[in-house]
């Protein structure tokens, strides 16, 4: 089972390779970036549900990329690694938005225990979250966001989104369209076409395609 989503971001090669391996022992599913700005790329493409990142990488460090983060709307939970222990850089990265510390050289075993807890603390929130890339539906607040941009959907274009997304990956027919949104209620394929272009339209226009028509068989929500 899979543990969570875990990205992992150091320039030390020697640092992420460990890390990795050791995440992955323990059932987590491991991205990996040498630097700032390419885990900003990779959130963008794939939220996670942690963020393990060091503070001290040239250009784009760890408080900068954090920072960054935030600004963009990004609440993923932050875990900093560091090699400095003064108080004055651990408030500075609790203050850009951290949600905790770890300092080098630190066991394995305390890291995993850290990121499951942070983890088991959004946990209860994020259950109510269906996500694809950088595309997140929050079934309880009814609100859909797009790298942290708010869209504004319809009743009936955020329940066709929403099924898409719980089958995400698989082809869903219009048959299984009208049958899980309208519940069969005399509504016409023209009409589900039409819908499926109004949501299209306001999710891709802020990024890269996310729904795709699958000639002949129906529709799908994938991120790559």
């Amino acid at each position: 089972m899979n543990a969570g989503r875990v990205l992992v971001v150091d320039d030390e090669a020697n640092l992420r390779s460990m890390l990795d391996a050791v995440l992955t022992h323990n059932g987590f599913s491991v991205t990996l970036a040498s630097n700032g700005a390419r885990a900003l790329e990779a959130l963008a493409v794939e939220p996670a549900d942690v963020v393990v990142l060091d503070v001290m990488m040239p250009e784009v460090d760890g408080f900068e990329t954090c920072r960054r983060m935030r600004a963009r709307g990004d609440r993923t939970p932050v875990l900093f690694l560091t090699a400095r222990d003064s108080t004055a850089d651990t408030v500075r990265g609790l203050d850009l938005g951290g949600d905790d510390y770890l300092h080098k050289p630190f066991m394995p075993t305390e890291l995993v225990a850290r990121v499951k807890a942070l983890i088991r603390r959004v946990e209860p929130d994020d259950r109510c979250r269906l996500r694809c890339g950088d595309l997140v539906l929050d079934e309880a607040a009814h609100t859909v966001e797009r790298a942290g941009r708010p869209i504004d959907l319809s009743r009936r274009e955020f329940d066709l989104l929403r099924v898409l997304l719980q089958n995400q990956g698989h082809v869903l027919t219009k048959a299984d369209l009208l049958r899980d949104v309208w519940n069969d209620n005399d509504v016409t394929e023209a009409a589900l076409e039409s819908s499926i272009s109004y949501v299209r339209r306001k999710i891709d226009a802020e990024g890269p395609p996310l729904i795709r028509t699958i000639r002949g068989v129906g529709y799908t929500v994938r991120s790559s």
